[in-house]
């Protein structure tokens, strides 16, 4: 008698918190990359390296991004074309990121996230026209994970709930999102890395150095959303990932937080709130903003929690 076939599960395996300054990518002088920087932000590069160590390509299957830098404003958007090709410029910053990017993605994992997030009631969007422009975020992030860009990536936009509502509402749907995508990731059988592209602190500086990479420059803007980045580390790093998700509204407002863009809240969804605590590669400043690259393995026993 043949014995029945049993679907194979996937997992969040892992998550990472990975700010995408384009300054970092000016310092590295990747090959993609036209502008060259000397060194610069080595701290935080570091970071990403000691990352890359912890979690490699041969850990997940796709790799997930929610990024700040793709604004919708009705409902979250979703790559679903097989490639995306072409020529990313920052606009901010043109003279350190014009970055060539050509990548992979895992189309059936999109359209999965796609139908959980229509099931819970989300509006989400597919986007499947090959000749849209991938916003640096979503490249800066997947480029310092994994140079090599041989895996293949799901990238969700953000939209403006948080800006348009409050940031309450943002952050119950983001719980939301975050839940979707683990549960679409589970039914697709693939082990996914989701990854938070986005700062901690974020009021930046408005003129920028002579030489970019000069570090005599480089600090944070003010003390006080200084003290609100280590609130927040010294909760994730012991753990209490739940108490930081409570704080995140309050955090907005005190330090001026990327993470009024979901990227965090929705990384924490996706992996179901773990007790697991972060491990911490690299804080650091980058013209002016507060930056954390942080990670977390995650294991078949870590505890999940439920839709939010």
């Amino acid at each position: 008698m043949s014995q029945p076939q049993t679907t194979k599960r996937g997992q969040v395996v892992a998550g990472a918190l990975a700010p995408h300054p384009p300054h970092l990518i000016y310092a590295e002088g990747p090959k993609q990359n036209e502008p060259k920087g000397e060194c610069g932000w080595e701290v935080l590069r570091w970071g990403y390296e000691d990352l890359r160590r912890r979690i490699t390509p041969d850990d997940y299957d796709v790799m997930i991004v929610h990024s700040p830098h793709w604004k919708t404003v009705t409902g979250t958007h979703l790559l679903a074309c097989p490639e995306f090709k072409g020529l990313s410029v920052d606009p901010i910053f043109p003279n350190l990121f014009r970055f060539s990017y050509d990548l992979q993605v895992d189309c059936d994992v999109a359209k999965a996230i796609h139908a959980k997030a229509t099931e819970a009631q989300l509006s989400t969007q597919l986007m499947e026209n090959p000749d849209f422009r991938v916003d640096y975020g979503t490249i800066i992030s997947c480029h310092l994970l994994n140079p090599a860009w041989d895996k293949p990536i799901v990238a969700l936009s953000s939209h403006q709930a948080h800006h348009t509502f409050s940031n309450e509402v943002g952050e119950s749907l983001m719980m939301k999102l975050g839940a979707a995508t683990r549960e679409a990731v589970e039914e697709s059988g693939k082990r996914a890395l989701v990854v938070g592209s986005c700062s901690m602190s974020h009021r930046h500086f408005t003129t920028e150095a002579e030489v970019p990479e000069d570090m005599s420059n480089e600090h944070i803007y003010n003390h006080n959303q200084y003290l609100w980045d280590m609130h927040m580390i010294d909760l994730l790093r012991q753990g209490k990932n739940r108490e930081a998700l409570q704080t995140v509204p309050d955090f907005i407002d005190g330090a001026i937080s990327e993470f009024k863009d979901g990227s965090f809240t929705w990384m924490m969804a996706a992996m179901g709130v773990p007790n697991t605590p972060a491990t911490l590669h690299a804080y650091g400043s980058v013209i002016g903003t507060g930056n954390l690259v942080a990670s977390w393995k995650l294991s078949q026993s870590s505890p999940q929690g439920g839709r939010e």
